[in-house]
């Protein structure tokens, strides 16, 4: 039976981003332990940061004064070092705008649904932290997500889907009724949950004892 890890987090986290390469190197291990086990099949479940900012977003610096004050832009030092390591050219100060990420949500849910949610979700990411674009912007989402392997009318569609929306809000309270207040949060095989952007030999650790919590169950 092949792991699974669910993966609570939102588009514009950066320990998010950060959290997504150490599980890919956590992954790494895991492959090199036993190259014959099944791939984990991995899923990542919508979390909101700033859920009551207006679907068209608010300007990037209003933001920033407000969540750091006087620290400003100075208070991401720490996670550009840390990006640099991981291979993400964090680039905060190209971001105009900080996005309601509803839509965003929306968009990966149904790329999950297509198969190419890892690949839309990446994409986004990296839009928004390295190429500083506006996520708030659909013809963006749209671009974004056609260009990792989604179909740009599906795509187009999704972004304006109230369906979806309302599905990612169904899904966003079930992960606050479990306790999550911050992400990234991982959950493996629905049960064991390790919360935070931890090293790859914590989230490995986590992984085998899922596994071994499955084997005996």
């Amino acid at each position: 039976m092949s792991l699974t890890i669910d993966i609570v987090s939102d588009v514009v986290c950066p320990w998010c981003f950060i959290g997504k390469r150490r599980l890919e190197a956590a992954l790494e291990l895991h492959r090199q332990r036993d190259p014959q086990a099944p791939r984990p099949q991995i899923s990542f479940r919508p979390f909101e940061l700033n859920p009551d900012l207006p679907r068209e977003g608010i300007p990037r610096a209003d933001y920033i004064a407000k969540k750091f004050g006087a620290r400003g832009y100075s208070a991401h030092d720490r996670l550009v070092g840390i990006g640099a390591e991981l291979g993400i050219p964090f680039a905060f100060d190209r971001i105009a705008r900080q996005p309601n990420t509803l839509a965003a949500h929306a968009l990966l849910e149904w790329a999950r649904r297509r198969g190419v949610q890892d690949a839309v979700k990446e994409a986004l990411m990296k839009a928004f932290f390295v190429d500083g674009l506006d996520l708030s912007d659909a013809a963006t989402l749209a671009g974004v997500a056609a260009g990792a392997g989604l179909d740009r009318k599906e795509a187009q569609a999704a972004v304006a889907d109230e369906e979806l929306r309302r599905a990612v809000a169904e899904e966003e309270e079930k992960a606050r009724q479990m306790g999550v207040q911050g992400v990234p949060f991982f959950i493996f095989n629905g049960r064991l949950a390790v919360e935070g952007a931890q090293t790859p030999e914590t989230l490995l650790g986590a992984m085998l004892e899922a596994e071994k919590e499955s084997a005996a169950a």
